[in-house]
Protein backbone atom coordinates (compact mmCIF):
# COMPACT_ATOMS: atom_id res chain seq x y z
CA UNK A 1 0.00 0.00 0.00
CA UNK A 2 1.31 3.42 -0.94
CA UNK A 3 0.83 6.64 1.06
CA UNK A 4 -2.19 8.76 0.15
CA UNK A 5 -0.68 12.08 1.27
CA UNK A 6 1.23 13.56 -1.72
CA UNK A 7 4.27 14.66 0.33
CA UNK A 8 4.56 11.26 1.99
CA UNK A 9 4.07 9.63 -1.41
CA UNK A 10 6.92 11.71 -2.83
CA UNK A 11 9.24 10.58 -0.07
CA UNK A 12 8.15 6.94 -0.40
CA UNK A 13 8.53 6.85 -4.20
CA UNK A 14 11.89 8.63 -4.29
CA UNK A 15 13.26 6.33 -1.58
CA UNK A 16 12.13 3.25 -3.52
CA UNK A 17 13.57 4.64 -6.77
CA UNK A 18 16.88 5.48 -5.11
CA UNK A 19 17.33 2.21 -3.21
CA UNK A 20 15.48 -0.50 -5.11
CA UNK A 21 14.39 0.34 -8.67
CA UNK A 22 16.20 1.43 -11.81
CA UNK A 23 13.13 3.16 -13.24
CA UNK A 24 9.62 4.33 -12.46
CA UNK A 25 8.31 1.65 -14.81
CA UNK A 26 10.06 -1.10 -12.82
CA UNK A 27 8.67 0.27 -9.55
CA UNK A 28 5.12 0.45 -10.89
CA UNK A 29 5.30 -3.04 -12.40
CA UNK A 30 6.66 -4.56 -9.21
CA UNK A 31 4.22 -2.79 -6.87
CA UNK A 32 1.30 -3.20 -9.30
CA UNK A 33 0.41 0.50 -9.33
CA UNK A 34 -0.49 2.80 -12.20
CA UNK A 35 2.27 5.15 -13.30
CA UNK A 36 -0.30 7.74 -14.36
CA UNK A 37 -1.81 7.73 -10.86
CA UNK A 38 1.58 8.40 -9.24
CA UNK A 39 2.49 11.09 -11.76
CA UNK A 40 -0.89 12.81 -11.38
CA UNK A 41 -0.71 12.89 -7.58
CA UNK A 42 2.83 14.21 -7.56
CA UNK A 43 2.21 16.76 -10.29
CA UNK A 44 -0.41 18.28 -7.98
CA UNK A 45 2.47 19.32 -5.71
CA UNK A 46 4.66 20.34 -8.69
CA UNK A 47 6.90 17.27 -8.84
CA UNK A 48 7.60 15.48 -12.09
CA UNK A 49 9.58 12.36 -12.89
CA UNK A 50 13.09 12.96 -14.19
CA UNK A 51 14.14 9.81 -16.01
CA UNK A 52 17.80 10.78 -16.04
CA UNK A 53 17.89 11.28 -12.25
CA UNK A 54 15.38 8.46 -11.66
CA UNK A 55 13.44 10.52 -9.16
CA UNK A 56 10.69 13.06 -8.84
CA UNK A 57 12.05 16.60 -8.78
Amino acid sequence: MIPKDPVMLLSFINLKLRDYYSSLEALCDDLDIERTEIEAKLSNIDYHYDKEKNQFV
